[in-house]
């Protein structure tokens, strides 16, 4: 399986255990040269987000996949967090809709979960 498949995958069901909110999943590699993918995530509050960033972070890391950057935490209203390949944002409710990363990258594929977990 392609390396940015399993990390998305990874990354996906990590932020979903912690009840993300509203996970988007963006096939970004024929628009940009920045990653392959972007994950988009919204908690309910800064602990929630937090602990959604934590959890990709360790589910990843038991994964061997160490993340290079992460940019955010302490305000916890926006949290980037660079793999290479992909790129997670996680997203309080408010910067979420005022950033609005979904029109910016619509040039880019929305991917189904269901669709990249059927992939082994």
């Amino acid at each position: 399986m392609n390396q940015s498949v399993e990390m998305v995958k990874t990354a996906y069901h990590a932020l979903s255990d912690k009840k993300g909110e509203d996970i988007n999943v963006i096939d970004i590699h024929n628009v940009s040269v920045v990653a392959d993918y972007f994950i988009i995530a919204s908690g309910t509050n800064a602990n929630q987000v937090q602990a959604m960033v934590d959890n990709v972070e360790e589910e990843l890391g038991k994964k061997g996949y160490i993340c290079k950057q992460v940019e955010g935490y302490r305000s916890a209203n926006w949290i980037l967090m660079d793999y290479g390949d992909i790129i997670v944002h996680v997203f309080d409710r408010d910067n979420r809709l005022f950033y609005d990363l979904e029109r910016i990258w619509r040039d880019g594929k929305t991917i189904d979960i269901k669709e990249l977990d059927s992939l082994k």
